[in-house]
C-alpha cells in the first residue's frame, strides 16, 4: 500500500530537488515502480540523512560514539521514520515493509551503524509489539516508542527479572515463537542496510574515478575501472529489485522465509564485495581512513554476520526449496 503521510510524513519544508551531496550516484526510482509518494519518500529521507548524518558519520565511526544521539532520534520520531509499519491509531505513520526499507536504505547510506540501530528499533523491537502485543501494550509502548519520547519507561535490568504477566509479549513459555515470527521480517528490513552501504559504496567510487587521473585521464576511462564500475552498478540495481519485490510482496501478506532470507544474503554479499572495489578504484586511498572506504567495507560484513549467518540464511533457502519437493 502507499505510505500514509499527509500530514505526518512528506508535509515538509525540504526541497524535494535539493541534494546535500554532490558525490551521490543517482538512479531513477521509476526503473523500480515507485509511486510519486514513494519518490517524495525517498527525497525527504535521502535529503535528511545527508544533511543530518552523513557530515559526522566518519566521527561517529571514529569515536563510537553519537553524541548528538538522542534529538537526532526524537527528530526520527518526528518526521515518522521510527513508527513506520505501527498503525496511526497507535502513533505509528501506517506505512509499509517498502516505506521501512526505503527510509532505512538512505539512513545506512549516511551512516551504517546509524541505520542498523534504527532498523533494531523500529522493526526488532516496535514492530515486534505491533505484531504480538496486547491492545495495553500497544497503547503504553507504541506511541513513545513511535515518537523517540522514552522518558518515563520502565528500565530494566536483567538480573533476577520477573516480569508481571503484563509485561509478557505473546504467550506464556512461547517467547521463541514470537522472536522467530518476526526473523522473516528482520531479514526483510535489515537487507536495506546493505542496500544503502551498496549505494555509498557507488557514490564514493564512481564519483572517485571520475575526478581521479592518471595519464591525462580519468581512470574511469580505463577498461578494467569500467569493469568495476559496471558490476558494482549491476549489483546494486538488481539488489534493489529483489529488495523492492519481496518488500512489496510482504505488504500484500506473503511472507516468504525463503526469500526474506536471500534479499539479506545476497545484498550484504554484494555490498561486502563492492566495498572492496571501492578500496581497489581508490588505491592507496582507499586504504587510509582518510576516506570512508574502510568503513563501508566493515559495515557491509557485519551484515553478512547479523540476523543469521549468511551460512545459516543459505541453510534456511535451501531448506525451504527441499520442503517443496516433499
Amino acid at each position: 500500500m502507499s505510505l500514509r503521510v499527509g500530514s505526518r510524513l512528506l508535509k515538509t519544508h525540504v526541497n524535494r530537488q535539493t541534494r546535500f551531496l554532490s558525490q551521490f550516484y543517482n538512479i531513477d526510482d521509476s526503473a523500480f515502480g515507485f509511486t510519486d509518494q514513494q519518490k517524495e519518500l525517498r527525497n525527504l529521507s535521502f535529503n535528511f540523512a545527508q544533511k543530518e548524518l552523513a557530515p559526522i558519520a566518519g566521527e561517529i565511526d571514529k569515536k563510537n560514539n553519537f553524541e548528538n544521539l538522542r534529538p537526532f532520534w526524537k527528530e526520527l520520531g518526528r518526521l515518522g521514520f521510527l513508527g513506520i509499519t505501527a498503525k496511526p491509531e497507535y502513533g505509528g505513520t501506517g506505512g509499509g515493509y517498502l516505506d521501512h526499507v526505503i527510509i532505512l536504505e538512505e539512513i545506512s547510506r549516511a551512516c551504517a551503524a546509524v541505520g542498523l540501530s534504527c532498523g533494531a528499533h523500529s522493526n526488532l523491537c516496535l514492530n515486534q509489539i505491533h505484531r504480538n502485543g496486547t491492545e495495553d501494550q500497544k497503547q503504553k509502548y507504541l506511541p513513545k516508542f513511535s515518537s523517540a519520547y522514552l522518558d518515563g519507561l520502565e528500565t530494566f535490568t536483567f538480573d533476577n527479572l520477573k516480569a508481571g504477566a503484563a509485561n509478557i509479549l505473546g504467550e506464556l513459555n512461547k517467547g521463541v515463537y514470537v522472536l522467530f515470527s518476526g526473523l522473516d521480517l528482520e531479514r526483510l528490513v535489515l537487507s536495506a542496510v546493505s542496500l544503502g552501504i551498496l549505494q555509498s559504496c557507488c557514490d564514493v567510487a564512481f564519483q572517485y574515478a571520475h575526478d581521479r587521473k592518471q595519464f591525462g585521464k580519468p581512470i574511469a576511462g580505463f577498461q578494467l575501472i569500467q569493469g568495476k564500475i559496471a558490476d558494482m552498478h549491476m549489483a546494486l540495481c538488481a539488489s534493489k529489485c529483489y529488495i523492492y519485490t519481496i518488500a512489496r510482496a510482504c505488504d500484500s501478506g506473503f511472507v516468504s522465509r525463503k526469500d526474506c532470507s536471500a534479499v539479506i544474503t545476497y545484498a550484504s554479499e554484494m555490498s561486502t564485495k563492492a566495498a572492496l572495489d571501492v578500496i581497489q578504484i581508490l588505491g592507496g586511498n582507499g586504504y587510509i581512513n582518510d576516506y570512508p572506504a574502510g568503513r563501508l567495507l566493515r559495515d557491509a560484513k557485519l551484515l553478512e554476520i547479523g540476523a543469521g549467518t549468511s551460512e545459516i540464511r543459505r541453510m534456511v533457502i535451501s531448506r525451504a526449496i527441499t520442503e517443496e519437493y516433499s
